[in-house]
């Protein structure tokens, strides 16, 4: 017996095919993730930062619906992407803060859980330009940064996500993160 509702995975994939509908019913089903993700993204700014979670999950799920025919492997995908949209919506917010007031850049802070070795203080703007340094060297280890990072996944979450070993993601982390702490000029 089918479920009353529709499955995340049978929703995108019916939102791909242009279902405007599916995208409307999909909302309620995963929002409250998205609000987990987007207080997971502001625990690592600023303590006095204007945006509130449920703004970042309006503006990330706006930008969503506005792509053409989006199409998302799978319900992962699908939060990995929102994920990166809303590290994208912080980025711009802090790119017009600086435009506005100097020396306003968002610091973020990567959380114990996801790293040892803590960027505390790292203003959102260079983490950023790093992880498009990284990309272009390596987009692997960029991905997966984001998907430890910013969607707060595990090594083993990541591993499913990527189709790599835990501890090939594990390696690919620590490397990632030794990159970005020089390239960010710190010790």
């Amino acid at each position: 017996m089918k479920s009353p509702t529709p499955a995340v995975t049978e929703l995108l994939a019916r939102w791909h095919a242009g279902d405007e509908e599916a995208a409307q019913a999909l909302m309620p089903i995963v929002y409250d993730q998205l609000r987990r993700l987007a207080r997971g993204f502001l625990r690592k700014e600023r303590s006095d930062h204007t945006i509130q979670s449920t703004a970042l999950v309006h503006e990330a799920y706006l930008r969503l619906v506005k792509q053409e025919r989006a199409e998302f492997q799978n319900r992962a995908h699908f939060f990995a992407i929102s994920a990166h949209l809303m590290r994208r919506i912080l980025v711009d917010y802090a790119r017009k803060r600086r435009a506005a007031k100097r020396d306003g850049g968002l610091k973020v802070i990567l959380d114990d859980a996801v790293s040892e070795e803590p960027f505390r203080g790292t203003d959102v703007i260079r983490l950023d330009e790093a992880l498009e340094g990284l990309a272009a060297l390596d987009p692997e280890q960029s991905r997966i940064v984001e998907l430890r990072f910013f969607t707060g996944l595990s090594i083993e979450e990541t591993a499913d996500i990527l189709h790599l070993s835990p501890a090939t993601v594990k390696r690919r982390w620590a490397t990632a993160r030794a990159w970005l702490l020089r390239e960010m000029g710190r010790p």
